[in-house]
Formats: structure tokens, C-alpha cells, sequence
């Protein structure tokens, strides 16, 4: 299971990461362009890893567990890369804090809610947000050096984009959150012999 093909595409994702974010800083266009190329491979390995992994009934336990990291770790990449080439400045670097704060509160509330054997779905919200946010990121690795759509240029649009993921992440991590808070708030009191083993998660 290890070597399914749904498991190598989400290798080769985590792979293309430091990919996309060397290539980014090569002199443009080229090194922008590139970069975006391979970014774009890796939306494609976030869809079809899974769709191949349901439709040949390969879903595992690893899959599961990579595929949500391959995720996070392709935004984060990407969100570093742009502000400390100075694509993303200023105010623009509040939505890009948003969306990291949102995807560590998420990590933390699924490994919480995994111990008391509690899934925590993709609402349909949260579908829009990611693709929303994979398309806005897209536009911002290319930049000033896309072309102009009906006259607005490609970076504007991507910083627009930006905003609008980050108020949909505001909207969805709400909803997780609330959904965390009152499994936090059962498990508290619930009676001590029936509350789960207190695990140490300090960062040693």
C-alpha cells in the first residue's frame, strides 16, 4: 500500500515543495513561470491522489494521513516564498497570517478529536476556500509577470483572491473550532474515568 499510486502522487506533492519555492527565486520570468508550473503539477496530485485512492478502493491509513500535510505544508511553502521575495507586503500579509493561524488551529483540533475517535468532515465551505486559495496562490507566484485579465493585472487579482480565502477561512475555521470547543468542553466533563489518557504535547 505503501507504493499505490495515490501514495506516491502525495510523495511526489511533498517532494515539489521545495521545488516550487527554489525555483520562485530564480531571476523572472522564468524563475516565477517555473515555479507555477510545478505548483500547478501539485494542485493535480491533491486531486487525483485522492480520487484514485477512492475509485481503485486504495485509501489507507498513510494516505490519510499525508495527504492534509501535503496540503499545509504546499501553502505554507508558498505563502513564506511570496512575502520574503516581497510579492505579498504590507496589509496583504494579514490574510496570508490568517490562513497559517487557521491551518495550525485545524491540525490541532483534528489530532485532538482523533484521540477521542471524533472525525471532523470537509464542509462544502471549506472545499471553496481551498480551491479559492490554490487558485489565488497560482496567480501570486506568477505576478507581474502574467498578463492583464479584462484589464486588471494577474498580482491584483491573486491579492484580491488572497482577502477572499482569508475571510472564508475565518468563516470555516469558526465552524471547526465551534465543533472542537464542545468536544473539549464534553471531554472536561465528562466523569475522570471515562475522559481520555492526558497526553503530553509539548514541543520537546
Amino acid at each position: 500500500m505503501y507504493l499505490a499510486l495515490p501514495n506516491i502522487l502525495t510523495y511526489t506533492r511533498i517532494a515539489s515543495i521545495p521545488v516550487v519555492v527554489g525555483l520562485f527565486f530564480l531571476d523572472d520570468p522564468l524563475g516565477s513561470w517555473l515555479a507555477f508550473g510545478v505548483y500547478v503539477y501539485a494542485c493535480i496530485t491533491d486531486f487525483f491522489d485522492g480520487y484514485l485512492a477512492r475509485a481503485w478502493h486504495q485509501q489507507s491509513a498513510l494516505g490519510r494521513f499525508l495527504d492534509p500535510i501535503a496540503d499545509k505544508l504546499l501553502v505554507a511553502g508558498v505563502l513564506f516564498a511570496l512575502v520574503g521575495a516581497d510579492r505579498i507586503n504590507g496589509y496583504e500579509i494579514i490574510p496570508a497570517g490568517i490562513i497559517l493561524g487557521r491551518e495550525i488551529l485545524v491540525s490541532g483540533l483534528r489530532e485532538f478529536l482523533i484521540e477521542l475517535r471524533v472525525g471532523m468532515p470537509v464542509s462544502q465551505l471549506a472545499k471553496w476556500k481551498t480551491g479559492i486559495q490554490m487558485l489565488m496562490l497560482g496567480f501570486l507566484l506568477v505576478g507581474p509577470n502574467g498578463p492583464d485579465f479584462w484589464g486588471v493585472p494577474t498580482l491584483m487579482i491573486g491579492v484580491v483572491g488572497l482577502w477572499l480565502a482569508a475571510v472564508l477561512t475565518l468563516v470555516t475555521g469558526f465552524d471547526y473550532l465551534y465543533v472542537g470547543m464542545k468536544h473539549i468542553r464534553d471531554t472536561d466533563m465528562a466523569p475522570t474515568g471515562r475522559r481520555p489518557q492526558d497526553s503530553d504535547t509539548s514541543e520537546i
